[in-house]
Order: structure tokens, then C-alpha cells, then sequence
């Protein structure tokens, strides 16, 4: 994959949403920038970086609860990655399998 064909945004970043690959549940949305998407792909887990720490981060490097990555997929726009992952416990940072939990709209 050539990164230079990615659009990235204003601060270097591209929005990367992470799905559990046997469920396909949403497991959250977050940013990458060239670094945490190169060490992505070579270590097969999730690396983001912090928008709010301006920092690179590993995903379950404190908590344990890693992400083995089975597929990445760009956008058509190539400005968005989907990645199906293998879990290693939840997603969300409150304790949730994932952190689209809270219903604004359900079905009638």
C-alpha cells in the first residue's frame, strides 16, 4: 500500500474503525497517523494515535486487552480504514465489548 495515496487530514491523521472480524460488531472508531498505520501493519495489532494525548499507542498495552488484526480495508475515497480484528477482551475503556453502547435510535 502506498501511503501516499491515503487522504489523510489536516493533522496527518485517517479515521479507522475497528469491527471484531467473526461479529462484525463496531468495536470503536479511532485515528491514525503514518506511524501507528506502518507499525499496524507490521505487527499485526492495533497501534492509533491519541488526539487528545498527541501521542502513538498500542492498543491493550496497559490494559491487555489487545487487537490481533485479520484484515484492513480502505475506503473508496481512501480516506477511512475498516479493520477486522481478533479481540483479547473489550474494546472500550469503561469495561464494554464495545464502545458504541449507548441507543439514541432503536427499531419500532
Amino acid at each position: 500500500m502506498n501511503m501516499e495515496n491515503l487522504k489523510w487530514d489536516s493533522q496527518g491523521l485517517i479515521p479507522a474503525i475497528v469491527q471484531d472480524a467473526t461479529t462484525k460488531e463496531v468495536l470503536t472508531l479511532a485515528y491514525m497517523n503514518r506511524t501507528s498505520l506502518e507499525k499496524s501493519i507490521e505487527t499485526r495489532e492495533t497501534w492509533f494515535y491519541s488526539r487528545s494525548r498527541q501521542e502513538l499507542w498500542h492498543k491493550g498495552a496497559t490494559s491487555g486487552n489487545t487487537q490481533k488484526i485479520v484484515e484492513m480495508k480502505l475506503d473508496c475515497d481512501r480516506d477511512a480504514i475498516v479493520l477486522l480484528v481478533q479481540p483479547a477482551g473489550p474494546a472500550c475503556h469503561t469495561g464494554a465489548i464495545s464502545c458504541f453502547s449507548e441507543r439514541i435510535l432503536e427499531e419500532e
